[in-house]
């Protein structure tokens, strides 16, 4: 498990609940949950500052992240966060165990290339994104940071749906293949 790997420190949490949560942030730290591997969840607690930092940092739910708790070392990648409605602080976050040979669901961006290319955008076309990420199910270890779509010979009109898409060795979409992620629609003539 050695893709975009980072590797924090995680104790476990004798107490569960509102009061022991809060206290912890209090404290300076996160509680977190540790669920799947087929295991019992396991209540965490991470520095506030060292997730925080991973969690505002690039491909935050995409990432392997390899918690140190105490004498064991458990893969996870992140599956959901809670912020603070107010303060936007994080004050939750739930990882899902992985283990060599795992496949997971993400949702993975959408990255366009050769815009400067495509005869539609050259004519005044706009690019329409309907779909900014992608849900895919991969291997742990093998997670992409982001699809490609070549908009190299998109003409006014043409759209891309999620069939037309390479996806990388032993991934799969998890949404419908004919789900559309773009189109070059016509510009808009002023009257």
């Amino acid at each position: 498990m050695d893709q975009k790997e980072c590797k924090l420190s995680a104790v476990m949490r004798d107490k569960v609940g509102k009061g022991s949560a809060r206290l912890l942030r209090k404290n300076g730290q996160i509680p977190a949950i540790i669920y799947g591997n087929m295991s019992d969840p396991k209540p965490i607690a991470l520095s506030a500052k060292d997730i925080s930092k991973r969690l505002y940092s690039k491909n935050f739910m995409t990432t392997i992240l390899t918690l140190d708790i105490g004498k064991e070392l458990v893969h996870v990648i992140p599956k959901d966060y809670q912020l603070d409605p107010v303060s936007d602080i994080l004050i939750h976050a739930d990882f899902l165990q992985v283990s060599e040979g795992s496949t997971v669901t993400v949702h993975v961006p959408v990255r366009f290339i050769n815009e400067n290319k495509s005869p539609g955008i050259k004519q005044g076309g706009k690019l329409n994104v309907v779909c900014h990420e992608v849900s895919l199910l991969c291997p742990a270890n093998n997670i992409p940071d982001s699809i490609t779509v070549d908009l190299n010979d998109l003409k006014i009109g043409d759209s891309i749906h999620m069939e037309d898409i390479r996806l990388p060795e032993k991934t799969s979409s998890m949404s419908q293949l004919n789900i559309t992620i773009a189109t070059i629609v016509a510009p808009i003539s002023g009257s």
